[in-house]
């Protein structure tokens, strides 16, 4: 590590804070009653429960979602035998992310014992807290007697992560890169330099799959683990080869594959050369490997190579599974971590390399677009649909086999949840998709030839929420979708329309010249205009019964798009009843914020309709609309028009709407806070927090909405165009696949509606 690195990670552990890892409370604790339901007396009513029924834990403790990371320091990557004190910032590490990628909450506990009948007694000990223990960095043979002894005593999963989460993705890794050069597990000759737990373990799950025995060459420090070699410990033994070869460079003769766990500079460019054709290189210590893969391809171009680095392709890294393994774990309450599952995990891990890529891997990885092959083994780390194909496989294994307390009933339903842990959005939007699955309508996408709004169509067809039809140059399309690894084809199963040939050309010209003639389009303006500008095209399929709906953007300005939707589309009722809406999912829960993007100084009757449109909407997500009217002040304590005319729209809205729960003008704090509000109006009828949150003009909405995403890390929908005469939505320049899908759902959903 340079001295700038090093400098940096040090900073990084102290600041702000030291350490990685806190702990936040899951239930409120503010008044006596929270104190009285939390501690004494409430917290015996839970405790009575379990003493009855000890199943009861996982529904009233956190043990169902609560997992540790379990060392004695013996055995850290890259730095030995460091003790437990010493370890601790990697185990901090892991528990960071458990929390990160799957949502487990994770304690890292470091045991100063090194003697394994007595680390064992302490571990086994601390089953009441936890619902699974992840033991990581203990030094072989030691680790496979505690996991062992630990598996026995205990009725929660102890998973040592260095040995299966090592060897499910080097499983996963061999899978696949023997599916591209077209040679069978059974077959292929594996030479491994190492002998420690991540050794043997890959070796038990490669064999368990169908690798034989008698083609495997192991290499300790000794030299090859020969069976005539004395005192050969118990876990090496199984192992031990009856070839005569005498070093590792013999072995590497006529390898298919070479799995090196073990240190650098083992292997040598001369040793690689004799290799079978196409060989696969594993070559895994870190943080330098056996081999650089420069030396590598500078004598063996045919080679397929992974490294334990992250600065080249095919990292072999455990985060890509001990996350997703444990969420499945934990959710059916699995007493174990069993092959079945393991097996499982190697199988989600090796078919998802090769579904195309989202945008969430190709943003995380500098814009890089990545397709399976000898580069694109396994998946990327950031890939969020790891959790979505992991954890619910290796949850059904473990119904599957046995060993599940607790299973899962409806699936479709566990990966909604599992969705929403990695988004917020997700679970919010969950009831709109379900909706629109049940009957998928025709939408447009206007900009066909964004690569985000391809990879929605992706997602939309996987779901099936829509009939997605886009818009754009037909070789152009073609030639992203294949760029992007993306398996539709145009025609077939995604409509396209070309705007420089489409057979409707004439008549969409016509009908839009119909629209705006009145408006100064002269009829070779409106030729020009059908030929060049996708809004309007994909607002005339609408307009013409072809689609059901469409959505515009990501690129360009909302504004001119809204002019050009509410040109072709129209009102439902009249422009005064057009808005927009955004949706944030806070940590504190969902708040809609009202018209950010549509007008710029509403009027109160604006205003009120604004309201009235808004809290209709808000209605779809189940949720009851409480509507505040935010300004710089409180209930009339200012004279200004912007409070002014929040106070006649609150009227206004009370007048017409009744059964609405409105108050205002009032500052944001009053608004989220009941208790503030209660202060300063007692007898206001809005009760409990705002949700709807309306300002008095666009330019406050977008500022409170932007700032209000930002600086609470919340998800976001929208905007949401309401009121307009058919389902449009204009997405924003910042817009990604995702947030287009979320509003492809929402149109379909909004076009049923207008069908009913």
């Amino acid at each position: 590590m340079d001295k700038k690195l090093y400098a940096e990670a040090l900073a990084y552990h102290e600041f702000p804070t030291p350490g990685k890892i806190g702990t936040i409370a899951t239930k409120h604790m503010i008044t006596q009653k929270d104190l009285a339901l939390a501690y004494s007396p409430g917290v015996a009513a839970a405790c009575q429960e379990i003493v009855r029924n000890p199943s009861l834990a996982r529904k009233y403790t956190s043990k169902r979602n609560l997992a540790a990371v379990i060392s004695n320091g013996t055995a850290v990557l890259g730095l030995g035998d460091i003790g437990a004190l010493a370890s601790k910032p990697v185990m901090e590490g892991k528990a960071v992310l458990f929390k990160k990628f799957a949502g487990i909450d994770c304690y890292d506990i470091e045991i100063d014992e090194k003697d394994p009948e007595k680390f064992i007694e302490t571990v086994a000990r601390l089953e009441p807290t936890f619902g699974a223990i992840n033991l990581e960095d203990i030094k072989a043979p030691e680790c496979f007697h505690i996991e062992q002894e630990l598996t026995k005593r205990m009725g929660i999963p102890v998973f040592h992560d260095d040995q299966h989460g090592t060897a499910i993705i080097v499983t996963a890794t061999i899978m696949n890169a023997l599916a591209l050069v077209g040679k069978e597990l059974e077959a292929v000759k594996l030479v491994v330099s190492g002998a420690g737990a991540a050794a043997i373990a890959c070796l038990d799950l490669l064999v368990t799959l169908g690798v034989a025995k008698n083609n495997i060459i192991m290499c300790d420090r000794q030299g090859v683990v020969a069976a005539t070699r004395d005192n050969i410990p118990p876990h090496k033994a199984c192992y031990a080869t009856l070839s005569k070869v005498k070093d590792i460079k013999e072995a590497l003769i006529g390898a298919d594959i070479f799995l090196g766990l073990s240190g650098p500079g083992v292997v040598t460019a001369s040793m690689i050369a004799g290799m079978a054709a196409r060989p696969l290189i594993l070559a895994l210590a870190n943080p330098t490997p056996e081999i650089l893969p420069e030396d590598i391809y500078a004598i063996r171009k045919d080679a397929i190579v992974a490294t334990g680095r992250s600065d080249y392709p095919n990292q072999v890294n455990n985060v890509l599974c001990f996350p997703f393994i444990f969420r499945g774990t934990l959710d059916v309450g699995a007493c174990e971590i069993n092959n079945a599952m393991k097996l499982a995990a190697v199988h989600a891990i090796a078919q998802l390399a090769k579904e195309p890529t989202t945008e969430a891997v190709t943003d995380a990885y500098g814009g890089m677009d990545f397709q399976f092959g000898p580069d694109y083994l396994i998946p990327k780390p950031f890939d969020p649909r790891l959790m979505l194909i992991i954890a619910p496989a290796v949850a059904k294994a473990a119904m599957d086999s046995g060993v599940a307390s607790d299973p899962i009933d409806d699936f479709d339903a566990y990966r909604a949840e599992l969705l929403g842990l990695i988004s917020k959005s997700g679970q919010v939007m969950r009831p709109i998709f379900a909706q629109a699955k049940t009957q998928p309508k025709r939408v447009v996408l206007s900009e066909g030839e964004e690569p985000r709004v391809l990879r929605a169509v992706q997602y939309i067809l996987d779901e099936d929420i829509a009939t997605p039809i886009i818009i754009g140059r037909r070789a152009v399309v073609e030639a992203r979708i294949k760029r992007l690894n993306l398996t539709y084809t145009l025609g077939n199963d995604v409509a396209l329309v070309d705007p420089q040939d489409d057979p409707r050309y004439r008549e969409y010209w016509q009908l839009y010249h119909h629209l705006m003639q009145r408006k100064g389009v002269m009829p070779d303006t409106a030729q020009t205009i059908v030929r060049t500008n996708h809004t309007v095209i994909g607002c005339l399929l609408v307009k013409k019964g072809d689609a059901d709906a469409v959505i515009v953007g990501p690129s360009g300005l909302y504004r001119p798009h809204l002019v050009d939707v509410l040109d072709t589309l129209g009102a439902q009722k009249d422009p005064n009843f057009v808005t927009s809406l955004n949706i944030l999912m806070s940590p504190k829960g969902l708040v809609f914020i009202c018209d950010a993007f549509v007008n710029p100084d509403p009027t109160a009757e604006q205003l009120a309709n604004i309201v009235y449109l808004s809290s209709n909407h808000v209605k779809h997500f189940g949720v009851t609309p409480k509507i505040a009217l935010v300004s710089h002040s409180n209930f009339g304590s200012s004279r200004l028009n912007s409070a002014r005319k929040l106070q006649e729209a609150c009227k206004i809205v009370r007048n017409r709407w009744p059964d609405l729960e409105i108050d205002g003008e009032m500052q944001a704090e009053a608004a989220f806070d009941a208790e503030v509000r209660a202060w300063l109006m007692p007898e206001s009828p809005l009760q409990g927090q705002a949700n709807l949150i309306v300002c008095p003009t666009m330019d406050a909405a977008n500022i409170a909405y932007n700032v209000a995403k930002f600086a609470s890390d919340a998800d976001s929908v929208g905007p949401v165009l309401l009121g307009v005469g058919s389902p449009a939505h204009i997405m924003t320049a910042g817009a990604n696949a995702q947030d287009i899908v979320n509003m492809v759902a929402l149109a379909v959903v909004e076009a049923q509606r207008q069908q009913r």
